[in-house]
């Protein structure tokens, strides 16, 4: 055994000093030839290609390493194509999923169309690099693909598979971010002029309390849009659509817009136009959104003044600009003059032209899949050309809470079917729900407050209901009673009326006539 070990001793030795010899003696340029003209020959022999594809791409991150770690993640959560046991386990940034990935310098097998592929993630630690503007990480890190050659056709089918899915595995596993610009224009540390904090609004078109037909129609527009993009590009239209969400207060338009992010899996972008300063801001920031997002203007008609050109005094462009004059076109009180829309002496300058083109210009097509919602409580109050079709395609009116809105908020608050009711109960509740209206936030409120008892809870739903019926009633009744006393006292106002203050037919204010003729000597 001592010999054995001896004698590796002296070969080890032989082969050092034949290295060092050969470093030595043969040119660096010679030597790496000579290594270059081996690896051709084994690549002549192999029935294989090996891709690399590295993390960093010069001074870049290559977004190719990212997706293909992404998707390998969703295969080696299956040990069956594993080579080991051995897997990274990570958490993503505003992500409440658990992803695996394959260790440093582990193998995984994949099939793509029937074709075997082999990945291979290689780890490296990093030569001590000399002063840099970007300081590179300590390690080197990338993947290897390993196909055969006869498969080579499918390589560029295979890497945009390897991208689309990891997309898809990106959005599903990455909660949804909710954005706001930030305060008059600033940037953050990155330079974007967006905020962003995780979106974890539960709202759903299962939980949301509206008309089913009309849930079912908006349901399928936006499943149509998310899967359009060929019918974009062969009618030449951006890939964008807007919808008007509007109606009273607590209708639930902003759970609506909560539904469609959730159903969409879509970011949202809530704009608000009071910190927006120009035209040209608003412009920035849609170029700063990303794609599949969901862009939110709510209460458009209290943020700016957008009013209806036709209904502004003189019908002048000015009271859209936000240029107000006074009765003589003399300028209006303070705080009121060009460029402060909203009267509180903001520097807010943006025009009904830049909101437009913001919609619908040519601006509005950079980037892809976005869907721009308004909301508003007085749709007579915006200017038509922002409502026609192109910027606002789909008006959604959310109504008062009507009898198949009751039934989804009954079940989604007491658990309760319609059958779990009394029939008598059901009767009054559909019969005066319609006359109530109040908006599903009221009626929500109200079963918040009983929920542990759902006897009661419905009682006190129907005492509420036919409460504001009543009031509704009332105040009707009191208002046509106004109404015809003003008419009644129109009526008089205009008519002749006699020194006793009595209103005189048509035949004694002729005789009367008559009478002063004679009097006055008149044949």
């Amino acid at each position: 055994m001592k010999e054995l070990w001896t004698t590796m001793a002296s070969l080890m030795g032989v082969l050092a000093f034949f290295q060092t010899l050969i470093h030595t003696v043969v040119p660096p340029e010679l030597r790496f030839a000579v290594l270059k003209l081996f690896q051709r020959l084994f690549n002549c022999f192999s029935a294989y290609c090996y891709y690399e594809i590295t993390e960093i791409d010069g001074v870049n991150t290559n977004e190719l390493y990212n997706a293909v770690q992404l998707y390998l993640s969703s295969a080696a959560s299956s040990s069956a194509f594993t080579s080991s046991n051995r897997l990274s386990l990570t958490r993503g940034l505003n992500s409440s999923v658990i992803t695996y990935g394959l260790a440093n310098n582990d193998r995984l097998s994949d099939v793509f169309r029937g074709v075997p592929v082999v990945w291979e993630h290689i780890v490296t630690p990093r030569q001590s690099q000399t002063f840099s503007w970007r300081p590179m990480p300590e390690e080197k890190r990338g993947f290897t693909l390993r196909i055969n050659k006869k498969n080579n056709a499918l390589l560029k089918d295979y890497l945009e598979f390897i991208t689309e899915k990891a997309g898809e595995i990106r959005r599903k596993n990455q909660d949804r971010l909710l954005y706001t610009n930030s305060r008059g224009g600033s940037l953050d540390s990155r330079g974007h002029p967006w905020e962003s904090v995780p979106f974890k609004h539960p709202s759903t078109f299962d939980t949301l309390a509206m008309d089913p037909m009309m849930k079912v129609q908006i349901m399928c527009d936006l499943s149509d849009f998310a899967n359009g993009e060929e019918f974009y590009k062969r009618t030449g239209r951006a890939w964008k659509r807007g919808y008007l969400l509007y109606g009273p207060p607590g209708t639930g338009k902003s759970s609506m817009i909560a539904a469609m992010a959730n159903h969409l899996g879509y970011d949202i972008y809530d704009l608000e136009l009071t910190e927006v300063n120009t035209n040209s801001e608003l412009r920035k920031l849609l170029m700063k959104t990303s794609s599949k997002s969901i862009i939110v203007i709510e209460d458009i008609d209290c943020s700016i003044n957008l009013t209806n050109r036709k209904k502004s005094n003189g019908g002048s462009a000015d009271s859209v600009s936000g240029k107000r004059s006074g009765p003589s076109g003399s300028p209006g009180p303070a705080g009121t003059g060009p460029g402060d829309l909203d009267g509180s002496g903001n520097n807010n300058s943006i025009t009904l032209s830049g909101l437009l083109n913001f919609t619908d210009g040519l601006w509005s097509c950079c980037g892809s899949e976005r869907i721009f919602v308004f909301t508003t409580n007085h749709i007579e109050k915006l200017d038509p050309a922002l409502l026609r079709s192109g910027r606002m395609d789909m008006h959604v009116f959310m109504s008062y809470c009507s009898f198949p809105s009751l039934k989804i908020l009954l079940k989604n608050y007491l658990g309760i079917d319609l059958v779990d009711i009394e029939k008598d109960v059901l009767d009054e509740l559909a019969a005066v729900i319609d006359a109530a209206e109040m908006t599903p936030a009221d009626v929500s409120e109200v079963l918040i407050k009983n929920r542990r008892d759902n006897d009661r809870a419905v009682k006190e739903l129907l005492e509420a209901l036919k409460t504001r019926a009543e009031k509704k009633r009332v105040d009707m009744r009191r208002r046509v009673e106004v109404e015809e006393a003003e008419e009644e006292e129109k009526r008089a106002l205009d008519s002749p009326k006699d020194g006793s203050g009595a209103v005189k037919c048509g035949d004694d204010v002729e005789g009367d006539y008559k009478k002063g003729d004679e009097d006055n000597g008149v044949d």
